[in-house]
């Protein structure tokens, strides 16, 4: 639990330094608000996981964001090994 807790901080502090995202950005951040939600709610009964849509919003950062991207993708395989 403490990798979790170490990697949703990473993804905080990638979070703190993105200056002025455009609204492709900002559409994706609210996904994630959503799909965090969801995870700490577990909702079984979805057609794709959180951590599918997760991990599709990973890639969509790669080019623009790849240190968001990272953070992210370091979220997932944390949640992943907490069996979230």
């Amino acid at each position: 639990m403490n990798d979790l807790k170490s990697k949703l901080a990473a993804l905080h502090d990638q979070l703190t330094v993105l200056k002025n995202p455009d609204e492709d950005t900002r559409q994706l951040l609210g996904v994630l608000l959503m799909d965090i939600s969801r995870l700490m709610h577990a909702d079984t009964s979805q057609e794709s996981s959180p951590a599918e849509t997760l991990d599709a919003i990973a890639a969509r950062f790669d080019v623009d964001h790849p240190a968001l991207s990272g953070a992210l993708r370091q979220l997932l395989d944390a949640l992943g090994k907490a069996g979230i």
